[in-house]
C-alpha cells in the first residue's frame, strides 16, 4: 500500500487554521481593550500559538494517514474471525490505550489537578476517564454484534447521569461534562471510529454507516457518568471519614 506523507495535509492545514483564529482574532481583541500586556509576552504567545499550529497539523496528518487506515483494517480483521466476543474486550483495550493518548485529556487532568489544589490527582482522573471510555468502547462492540438501538443506551445514560448530578458535588458535575468533550478528540474518533466502521463493513447483516453511528455519543456520555460516579466514591469517603 502506497501510502503518501504528505497527501491531503493542505485540507488539515486550512482546518487547523479554522480552528485557532477564533482564539487569535479573541486574545488580539482582549490584548487591546483589557489585557494590555508587555510585548515581550504577547511575542511569547505568538510563538506558542505557531508551535500549537504545527504540532496540531502534524498530529492530524499521522491520524490521517497511519491511525485511520490502520483502524479500519484492524476492524475488518477483527469482525471477520469466528469468535466474534473477542470485539468487546478488545474495545475496551483500544478505548482505555486510545484515551491515554488524547491530548486534550492530559491538559484537562493537569489543569484539574493545579485549580482543585491536589484534590482530584491527574492519574486518578486518568484512569476514571480511561476505565469509562473503555466501557462505552466495549458497549459500542456489543451494540454492533447485537444490534442495540442506540437511543435504548444513550437516553438512559443521560436520564442516569442527571440523576446522579443531585447527589454529586458542583466541582466534579463541571469537570464530568468538561470531560465528556475532550474525551471525543481525534485519537477517539479517528481510530476508534474507523475500527468500528471496519467492524461493520464485514459484520453479516450490519450496515456501518448506520449501526456504527452513535459511537461517539457513548464516547461523550461515559466519562460523565465515570467522573460523576468517582464524585460519589469522593462524598461517600468524606462523609465516612466525619
Amino acid at each position: 500500500m502506497n501510502v503518501s506523507v504528505f497527501n491531503g495535509i493542505t485540507s488539515v492545514i486550512i482546518e487547523v487554521i479554522f480552528a485557532l483564529v477564533p482564539l487569535v482574532v479573541f486574545f488580539l481583541v482582549a490584548q487591546v481593550l483589557l489585557l494590555r500586556l508587555p510585548w515581550k509576552k504577547v511575542i511569547d504567545i505568538i510563538k506558542g500559538i505557531f508551535l500549537a499550529f504545527i504540532g496540531l497539523t502534524l498530529f492530524l496528518q499521522g491520524v490521517h494517514i497511519g491511525f485511520e487506515p490502520a483502524g479500519t483494517m484492524m476492524g475488518k480483521v477483527l469482525g471477520s474471525k469466528d469468535h466474534k466476543w473477542v470485539l468487546i474486550p478488545i474495545g475496551f483495550v483500544l478505548g482505555f490505550v486510545a484515551t491515554i493518548a488524547e491530548p486534550a485529556i492530559r491538559i484537562l487532568n493537569h489543569e484539574v489537578d493545579k485549580v482543585s489544589g491536589g484534590y482530584i490527582p491527574q492519574k486518578v482522573l486518568l484512569y476514571t476517564l480511561c476505565i469509562g471510555v473503555g466501557f462505552s468502547i466495549a458497549l459500542a462492540m456489543l451494540r454492533l454484534l447485537v444490534g442495540i438501538p442506540i437511543v435504548w443506551l444513550v437516553l438512559p445514560g443521560y436520564v442516569i447521569a442527571l440523576v446522579m448530578m443531585q447527589f454529586t458535588s458542583p466541582t466534579f458535575t463541571s469537570v464530568a461534562f468538561d470531560a465528556g468533550g475532550v474525551a471525543t478528540g481525534p485519537m477517539t474518533v479517528t481510530f476508534i471510529m474507523a475500527v468500528a466502521l471496519g467492524v461493520g463493513e464485514v459484520l453479516p447483516g450490519r450496515d456501518p454507516m448506520i449501526d456504527s453511528f452513535g459511537m461517539i455519543a457513548l464516547v461523550a456520555l461515559a466519562p460523565i457518568i465515570s467522573v460523576l460516579t468517582l464524585g460519589l466514591l469522593y462524598a461517600w469517603k468524606e462523609r465516612r471519614n466525619d
